[in-house]
């Protein structure tokens, strides 16, 4: 409240909110002004022998210490016009510099998994990837040094479950404890493809062959599966990270198992994208989810492009090995488009497809969040007839490329590099679960 007789004066449009040019740095600079005519005022009045400034007049001495391409006046508004300490001259203040000075940078790393994506997100953020030096002793153990300070900094760690996924999820632990140590702010693991996602409850039968022999005692083999999800997000959690971004987690309670936040992105705006755009029949197709799990993930999909869903139900005799399929839903003459989160040997994805075609479908398209292809995959595909196997940029996909024609990649780089911008200056990622940033 302004003193009696005082007059409420409004902030000059150019000091309501200063923003940064830089796509990372969007701060508002209304405190860091504040202070200063705070402290400026009150020099004034005690020197004049006047009261120390109160609202009315902290404000409008805002309004004169705003930056100018000049010097400032500032001026107490109670006291007489004419003293030596009521016009002071201050020098002009970079916003830009303020802005440093107030919040933490940004600095985004990447580990040997997925450098290509890591380079995407920070040409699309328009900073530098970040310097860090990986190697490996004769003993094989992994050494990690950070290249460049991170203390006070806001650090972004890219690292994907693909490749050598025992090697690159411990180099994640060390950069992420690396930079914990060396007073880094916060730290964000950015893993596009999270590592051990499919042991996430106790259902495995443990050996088959002995589990056969046993059926009766089937019940303490599944009692001694690991819930490895579980011990992955521990580590995390230990290691230091403060923050998890991910893309389509093989099953949603997976972010139950931290304590930290878990931003647990889609691949589905991107996937309507690309159907809209890509396949001239989409409005006489039908979406297909190869199991039940994913059944919740077709039926959104089907309702965006108001379509029908059908499911194909499948029984596993053991892992990567399906006994059989049965189709629930009508796909004749139509295009059907298998859709999942993940597809790692290819048999259920191929058995499935020749399903569709047996039950009439006229063409069939697979579109997969995760495309790991390990064994046989990659001959499966080509020997199966899928008109396109579609795949995102989560995991390296350039050799899958090559090795199959099939094969097609739809870039998410833009949606982990707005997740990253949108942490960054404490914004809602909401929006990336609807739409694809342009």
């Amino acid at each position: 409240m302004g003193r009696k007789g005082s007059k409420q004066t409004k902030l000059p449009p150019d000091s309501q909110e200063v923003r940064s040019s830089h796509p990372i740095r969007a701060r508002t600079l209304i405190r860091s002004n504040l202070e200063k005519a705070s402290v400026i005022s009150n020099t004034s009045n005690s020197s004049s022998g006047g009261t120390p400034a109160c609202g009315s007049n902290l404000v409008h001495s805002l309004s004169s210490a705003t930056p100018s391409t000049g010097g400032s006046s500032i001026s107490d508004s109670g006291s007489d016009s004419k003293h030596p300490t009521d016009s002071i001259s201050t020098p002009s203040v970079d916003p830009h510099q303020l802005l440093q000075s107030r919040m933490p940078n940004i600095k985004v790393f990447s580990g040997s998994s997925h450098p290509d994506l890591a380079s995407r997100i920070v040409d699309r953020l328009g900073i530098d990837l970040g310097k860090v030096v990986t190697k490996k002793f004769s003993n094989l153990e992994t050494c990690v040094e950070i290249g460049e300070s991170v203390r006070g900094e806001d650090v972004y760690i890219v690292q994907s479950g693909s490749g050598e996924i025992n090697d690159n999820l411990m180099e994640l632990l060390i950069m992420i404890n690396a930079c914990k140590i060396a007073s880094a702010s916060r730290v964000t693991a950015v893993i596009p493809c999270f590592p051990y996602a499919r042991q996430d409850k106790k259902d495995k039968t443990g050996d088959d062959k002995l589990a056969e022999l046993m059926k009766t005692n089937e019940w303490k083999f599944r009692s001694r599966a690991p819930i490895s999800a579980k011990l992955v997000a521990n580590m995390l959690s230990v290691a230091g990270a403060d923050h998890i971004i991910t893309m389509d987690l093989h099953a949603s309670q997976i972010q139950g198992f931290f304590d930290i936040p878990v931003d647990n992105l889609y691949a589905e705006p991107a996937v309507l994208k690309w159907i809209r755009e890509n396949i001239a029949e989409w409005r006489n197709s039908i979406i297909v989810s190869p199991d039940a799990g994913g059944a919740k993930r077709v039926t959104s999909i089907a309702d965006r492009l108001n379509v029908e869903f059908a499911l194909i139900h499948k029984e596993r005799k053991k892992a990567n090995e399906v006994a059989s399929m049965v189709l629930v839903g009508d796909v004749k003459d139509r295009v059907a488009i298998l859709v999942d989160d993940m597809a790692d040997t290819c048999g259920t994805i191929c058995h499935a497809a020749d399903k569709l075609v047996e039950a009439g479908a006229t063409k069939v398209y697979a579109i997969l969040t995760h495309g790991i292809f390990s064994g046989p995959a990659i001959s499966r595909i080509n020997n199966a007839c899928f008109e396109a196997v579609v795949v995102t940029n989560t995991i390296p996909q350039d050799g899958h490329m090559k090795d199959c024609p099939k094969i097609q990649c739809i870039d998410v780089s833009m949606m982990f590099a707005e997740a990253v911008r949108r942490t960054h200056n404490g914004e809602s990622v909401s929006y990336l679960f609807s739409n694809v940033p342009y």
